[in-house]
């Protein structure tokens, strides 16, 4: 071999030889980092090395069984039907029985998507754990309410499957979706395939509760069936919190974003933060006519599921929840039972802010009663026939002076006129009405008509309002002097029965007008005009510098 090319042959070697350690070197180097990185998350707890215990049937019903024995001045249950193989379904009420029902608020916490979302009854059998104790927030709870528990509505699903549907497929939570419902009768069309439903519906139908805390959480839904058998529970399985709505439908939510914050809040507090939706994603709401824009709007659509039912036919407050850990999901229960606890400021009354069954440009009709019992009887009596009424008011609105009329009744609705002159014409001769009066407020009035909105009506027959009326004002002053407030024409005075009340919340003096059912089923159509005088003075407009006053003079 020449000289010059064994020269060349040893010249390359040289580096071949010193890439091959380089490239030994940094192989070395990345197992010793990954062994480090090993090293380092192996230190870390394993939680998920320790199942969660699995209850079973015989475990939960032994346990209804001992805590009824345990409290019965407490604590009543109750089967209320049984799932389609028979299992069953049980209530739990929990309340002081020493105390009257009376005035008690009524909530009801269920775990409609309870089979694979494991940790929504595992929270519910926590919150009655809670309820059941000796802490003196539980003990006002039970005083003051009636809480109505469902820990287990779909017993299969829970107990056997881990699958959302009931026997036949049919999720107690979304009711199979909106086609499966009568919504103009508000019915169930498959009710014999979903006893689950049935007995869920009949317990809202018998108590008609103020609010519905519906717990959902850690799922094993996304495990395929045949995954199921080494996919149980782990411990350190969780999910990100949600409180109060549903991704798949925002219409399953609180109407007072309020009471979400206070339940946020509660579960802050407890040392769990809460996904706020639509407001954290910072998006804004969809529909049918964004579409061509959907992918920069709220994932979520309006729907109907299955608590929507106590909305729609009591004017039940619904809400959903994702629970993570149970501790986060009975902090938060717990932060919404004490909303029913206390008084709402812009209610007056203590309980659930649901009274308000129609709204009118600040103005509103609400439930009559002095006790929880009495305004839940009206609030669904007057909630289910709200379509039918008609509301006015003097238009435009001015300051000092307040008005609002509703009218109930087909006849009274015809009496309805924009025109201030033929609406008096039409009062004429109505008993019970003081039409001078009415007019000598219209005339001063600077206002140039009566602003009218009539009902869309309903399909249902109307009947007589059996239970009283409500009507509500807001005057946007801390302290004003009713100089002239009348019904009718006819002086109000104060009183919690027959007459008003009065309260400053929320900016504004809040003013309740109680009706009693004798007044409602006489007249059938109500006329309040109310002279105040503001306790501070204000004014309107803007006037230019005076440099541009002089420019164009």
């Amino acid at each position: 071999m020449p000289y010059r090319f064994q020269l060349h042959c040893r010249q390359l070697v040289r580096p071949i030889a010193f890439v091959s350690v380089l490239v030994c070197w940094t192989v070395a180097f990345l197992h010793a980092a990954e062994d480090d990185v090993r090293a380092r998350l192996e230190s870390l707890p394993q939680p998920w090395k320790e199942k969660v215990h699995r209850v079973t049937l015989q475990e939960y019903e032994q346990t209804l069984r001992f805590w009824s024995e345990k409290h019965p001045a407490i604590l009543a249950v109750e089967k209320v039907g049984n799932s389609v193989k028979g299992l069953g379904i049980y209530l739990l009420a929990i309340t002081d029985k020493s105390v009257a029902d009376t005035d008690k608020q009524i909530a009801l916490v269920p775990s409609l998507h309870g089979g694979p979302e494991r940790s929504g009854t595992s929270t519910a059998m926590h919150l009655v754990e809670w309820l059941l104790g000796d802490s003196p927030e539980a003990a006002e709870t039970r005083r003051k309410q009636i809480v109505l528990v469902m820990p287990v509505p779909n017993p299969e699903s829970y107990f056997e499957t881990d699958r959302f549907g009931n026997a036949n497929g049919i999720d107690p939570y979304t009711g199979g979706g909106a086609a499966n419902w009568d919504l103009a009768t508000l019915t169930y069309k498959l009710l014999d395939k979903a006893p689950e439903i049935k007995a869920f519906l009949e317990v809202v139908d018998r108590y008609q509760p103020e609010v519905i805390a519906d717990l959902h959480g850690i799922g094993l839904q996304e495990y395929a069936a045949d995954r199921l058998a080494d996919r149980r529970m782990y411990q350190g399985q969780t999910m990100f919190e949600v409180t109060a709505s549903a991704y798949s439908n925002y219409t399953l939510r609180p109407w007072d974003w309020r009471v979400i914050e206070a339940m946020v809040a509660a579960g802050c507090e407890a040392g769990y933060p809460s996904d706020r939706f639509e407001a954290d994603a910072q998006q804004s709401f969809g529909g049918p006519a964004l579409q061509p824009i959907a992918d920069r709007l709220w994932r979520g659509a309006p729907n109907f599921y299955t608590a929507q039912y106590a909305y729609v036919k009591y004017h039940t407050m619904v809400s959903a929840f994702e629970i993570g850990w149970e501790a986060s999901g009975v902090a938060r229960i717990r932060g919404l039972l004490k909303i029913g606890n206390n008084v709402w400021d812009s209610e007056g009354v203590p309980g659930y802010p649901v009274n308000r069954v129609d709204a009118f440009v600040g103005h509103f009709l609400t439930s009559y009663g002095q006790t929880a019992h009495e305004r839940r009887r009206s609030r669904a009596e007057l909630w289910q026939q709200q379509g039918r009424f008609s509301q006015a008011m003097l238009y435009p609105q001015t300051d000092g002076r307040e008005s609002y009329v509703v009218a109930l009744t087909d006849e009274a609705v015809q009496r309805l006129e924009s025109d201030k002159s033929k609406f008096l014409e039409n009062l004429q001769g109505r008993p019970g009405f003081n039409v001078d009066a009415i007019r000598a407020f219209f005339d001063i009035g600077p206002e140039d008509k009566l602003y009218v909105e009539r009902g869309p009506g309903s399909s249902a027959s109307p009947h007589a309002i059996e239970h009283g009326l409500g009507m509500r004002l807001r005057i946007p002053y801390r302290n004003p002097e009713l100089v002239e407030f009348r019904l009718n024409g006819q002086p109000l005075s104060e009183s919690p029965t027959d007459g008003y009340q009065r309260w400053f919340a929320d900016g504004s003096t809040q003013v309740q007008i109680h009706i009693p059912p004798e007044k409602v089923q006489s007249a059938g159509l109500f006329v309040v005009t109310c002279a105040y005088r503001p306790d501070i003075q204000r004014s309107n407009g803007w006037t230019p510098p005076r440099e541009v006053l002089e420019r164009v003079k």
